[in-house]
């Protein structure tokens, strides 16, 4: 049999052109291995640039149907390949991580590709695409910062630190392969009873995008959004169980009722294309999650938040093109918004608001976020891409209370009865 040579270009993380098409639907041609792209590194005028590809004129859009891979490292295999001039070991006794990497080393992207391949390459796209419309709001180019995890994996996160608008901004994109031990496994069957409960552990999978954006200027509202796919395997590397999660939501320091409404309203039609009971539904779910119990408040004003969706719910194909829905609702929900605010006058007090609706925000992050905690737990964790979301600065102050009838009065009465905006 003919020996392994990969070609050392492989090993460089591909992007992707883009724009968007009929209808805000994001946009994407295919490509090949001999496409892939530029080595992701730390530059300073944004993200690297990606392959030009082909297809002017067609309309290939991201959806039901649409399959992407991108590349990571496979090093073992590869090293093992290029020194000894043998076959790589059978796929049956790699990982899924090691399945992944050869599938797209051999094959590029086809219509077969599996649902992790197809969301790590939609989150990836989707990165460029928002972190370029920042960069135009702020002024400032974003640090592009890649990452491999030894486990298998990787991450692209993207932060700007005192721009012009956002204090600080980071939109990250997370690969995970690892393995869920047996207790984890119990945990996770009361959702999703397709896991097997008699093994000690498994191959787990997920792929996710967040980001949070944190406005200088008192009067533009901070947002969070985070979307996810996680997939288990078993012994064989066949998918045992697979759900999706996400949502994203508003957090204003003062309270405008049109940016609110705008804000639900461009995620209410987004979720109304696949489901109308799904805003209703995932709105009171993002109310009661995005909740600091110990305070008896929300963070903010909502949104939507929803977790494991799966085959109880609907097909993978439609939960796919719900996600890539509301991740295309991001750009147009919010920054009409910041545009209207960035540049609005304000005083040192309001200032001093800001940071103690700040130090709410790192609180429900530290005591309450599910995420936060996953990663932190994670085996070969990346703290500061985790912790990406806190805000630069932020202020406690011993038993503050607003003065009755003000502003800030106004937005706590709004955190301790969430409103209904649409």
């Amino acid at each position: 049999m003919a020996s392994v040579r990969p070609s050392l270009r492989l090993l460089k993380p591909p992007f992707f052109r883009s724009n968007y098409g009929p209808r805000g639907l994001l946009r994407v041609d295919f490509f090949t291995p001999q496409s892939a792209g530029r080595t992701v590194r730390q530059m300073s005028d944004g993200l690297p640039k990606g392959p030009k590809l082909g297809n002017a004129g067609k309309r290939p859009v991201f959806g039901a149907k649409a399959r992407l891979a991108v590349g990571i490292p496979f090093v073992g295999l590869l090293v093992y390949s290029m020194a000894t001039g043998e076959p790589p070991a059978k796929a049956d006794t790699l990982t899924i991580a090691e399945k992944d990497t050869l599938a797209k080393r051999e094959s590029g992207v086809t219509e077969q590709s599996p649902m992790r391949l197809r969301m790590e390459a939609f989150i990836k796209q989707y990165q460029k695409e928002i972190v370029a419309a920042l960069e135009k709001v702020d002024g400032k180019p974003f640090l592009v910062d890649s990452w491999d995890r030894p486990e298998g994996g990787g991450g692209i996160t993207c932060v700007l630190q005192d721009g012009n608008v956002f204090e600080k901004a980071g939109v990250l994109t997370s690969v995970v392969y690892g393995s869920l031990p047996r207790a984890a496994i119990a945990k996770m069957r009361v959702n999703h009873k397709a896991l097997d409960p008699d093994v000690d552990s498994l191959e787990f999978f997920v792929a996710g995008l967040s980001m949070v954006l944190h406005p200088s200027n008192p009067m533009a509202p901070t947002v969070h959004l985070n979307y996810r796919y996680f997939e288990t395997a078993d012994e064989a590397g066949n998918t045992s169980a697979w759900w999706y999660g996400g949502g994203c939501d508003l957090t204003p320091c003062y309270l405008f009722d049109e940016d609110a409404i705008h804000f639900h309203n461009t995620i209410k039609s987004a979720c109304d294309k696949h489901d109308k009971a799904y805003y209703p539904r995932f709105k009171k779910w993002c109310d009661e999650y995005f909740s600091n119990t110990h305070r008896g408040e929300t963070r903010g004003v909502g949104g939507i938040f929803f977790d494991d969706l799966d085959e109880t719910e609907k097909d993978q194909e439609q939960l796919f093109a719900f996600v890539q829905d509301c991740l295309g609702a991001f750009l147009p929900s919010y920054l009409p918004i910041v545009n209207r605010r960035k540049d609005m006058p304000f005083t040192e007090h309001e200032k001093q608001w800001q940071q103690l609706r700040r130090g709410r925000y790192v609180e429900f992050n530290l005591v309450h976020d599910r995420g936060t905690a996953f990663g932190l737990n994670a085996p070969g964790a990346r703290v500061e891409s985790i912790l990406m979301s806190l805000p630069l600065t932020a202020r406690w102050q011993y038993m503050h209370s607003p003065v009755k009838g003000t502003r800030e009065e106004k937005l706590l009465d709004v955190l301790k009865s969430p409103k209904e905006w649409v």
